[in-house]
Protein backbone atom coordinates (compact mmCIF):
# COMPACT_ATOMS: atom_id res chain seq x y z
CA UNK A 1 0.00 0.00 0.00
CA UNK A 2 1.30 3.43 -1.07
CA UNK A 3 1.54 5.19 2.52
CA UNK A 4 2.06 8.88 0.71
CA UNK A 5 -1.86 9.21 0.38
CA UNK A 6 -2.00 8.41 3.89
CA UNK A 7 0.48 10.19 5.18
CA UNK A 8 -1.31 13.35 3.33
CA UNK A 9 -4.37 12.84 5.27
CA UNK A 10 -2.50 12.55 8.87
CA UNK A 11 0.23 14.85 8.55
CA UNK A 12 -1.63 17.67 10.76
CA UNK A 13 -2.67 15.59 13.30
CA UNK A 14 0.81 14.07 13.77
CA UNK A 15 2.59 17.34 13.61
CA UNK A 16 0.10 18.15 16.34
CA UNK A 17 1.06 15.63 18.13
CA UNK A 18 4.43 16.09 18.00
CA UNK A 19 4.07 19.96 18.64
CA UNK A 20 2.01 19.11 21.91
CA UNK A 21 5.31 17.45 23.24
CA UNK A 22 7.67 20.22 22.89
CA UNK A 23 8.09 23.15 20.53
CA UNK A 24 9.95 22.80 17.37
CA UNK A 25 11.24 24.30 14.83
CA UNK A 26 10.95 22.79 11.45
CA UNK A 27 13.77 20.48 10.49
CA UNK A 28 13.20 19.31 14.44
CA UNK A 29 9.23 18.55 13.69
CA UNK A 30 10.88 16.49 10.53
CA UNK A 31 13.32 14.33 12.58
CA UNK A 32 10.76 13.80 15.37
CA UNK A 33 8.28 12.28 12.81
CA UNK A 34 10.87 9.97 11.69
CA UNK A 35 11.57 9.17 14.66
CA UNK A 36 8.51 7.97 15.61
CA UNK A 37 7.61 6.01 12.61
CA UNK A 38 6.77 8.30 9.72
CA UNK A 39 10.09 7.89 7.41
CA UNK A 40 8.49 9.00 4.45
CA UNK A 41 7.34 12.36 5.47
CA UNK A 42 9.16 14.80 3.45
CA UNK A 43 10.53 18.39 4.23
CA UNK A 44 8.65 20.58 2.15
CA UNK A 45 5.27 18.49 3.66
CA UNK A 46 6.26 19.34 7.25
CA UNK A 47 7.14 22.95 6.41
CA UNK A 48 3.95 23.33 4.36
CA UNK A 49 2.45 22.13 7.02
CA UNK A 50 3.37 24.60 9.76
CA UNK A 51 2.72 27.34 7.67
CA UNK A 52 -0.53 26.39 7.09
CA UNK A 53 -1.44 25.07 10.79
CA UNK A 54 -0.03 28.74 11.80
CA UNK A 55 -2.12 30.36 9.25
CA UNK A 56 -5.46 28.76 10.34
CA UNK A 57 -4.21 29.81 14.38
CA UNK A 58 -3.52 26.54 15.90
CA UNK A 59 0.05 27.29 16.22
CA UNK A 60 2.34 30.19 17.89
CA UNK A 61 5.76 30.78 16.78
CA UNK A 62 8.86 32.60 17.58
CA UNK A 63 12.47 32.90 16.60
CA UNK A 64 15.19 32.06 18.54
CA UNK A 65 19.15 33.28 17.15
CA UNK A 66 21.26 30.44 16.30
CA UNK A 67 25.47 30.52 16.78
CA UNK A 68 25.80 27.92 14.09
CA UNK A 69 23.64 29.32 11.50
CA UNK A 70 20.37 31.25 10.36
CA UNK A 71 17.75 32.20 13.43
CA UNK A 72 15.24 28.75 13.86
CA UNK A 73 11.45 29.84 13.91
CA UNK A 74 9.74 27.63 16.53
CA UNK A 75 6.25 26.61 16.60
CA UNK A 76 3.98 25.74 19.71
CA UNK A 77 0.41 24.63 20.49
CA UNK A 78 -1.60 27.22 21.31
CA UNK A 79 -5.66 26.58 22.60
CA UNK A 80 -6.51 26.73 19.56
CA UNK A 81 -4.30 23.96 18.51
CA UNK A 82 -4.74 22.06 21.85
CA UNK A 83 -8.66 22.19 20.70
CA UNK A 84 -7.67 20.66 17.32
CA UNK A 85 -5.77 18.09 18.52
CA UNK A 86 -8.29 17.08 20.49
CA UNK A 87 -10.63 17.08 17.98
CA UNK A 88 -8.44 15.15 15.68
CA UNK A 89 -7.60 12.55 18.00
CA UNK A 90 -11.26 11.56 18.50
CA UNK A 91 -11.57 11.61 14.48
CA UNK A 92 -8.74 9.40 14.38
CA UNK A 93 -9.44 6.99 17.17
CA UNK A 94 -12.96 6.61 15.63
CA UNK A 95 -11.77 5.92 11.89
CA UNK A 96 -9.09 4.02 13.05
CA UNK A 97 -11.73 1.57 15.13
CA UNK A 98 -13.56 1.73 12.19
CA UNK A 99 -11.23 0.23 9.95
CA UNK A 100 -9.64 -2.11 12.29
CA UNK A 101 -13.59 -3.77 12.38
CA UNK A 102 -13.48 -4.02 8.62
CA UNK A 103 -10.01 -5.48 8.44
CA UNK A 104 -11.39 -8.35 10.76
CA UNK A 105 -14.08 -8.78 9.01
CA UNK A 106 -16.54 -7.57 11.33
CA UNK A 107 -18.86 -6.05 9.06
CA UNK A 108 -22.41 -6.16 9.87
CA UNK A 109 -24.78 -8.04 6.78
Amino acid sequence: MDTTQLLKGVLDLAVLAVLDGADGYGYDVVRRLRAGGLEDVGDASVYGTLRRLYSAGHLTSYVVPSVEGPHRKYYGLNASGRAQLETSTKTWSGFADTMAALLAGQVAA
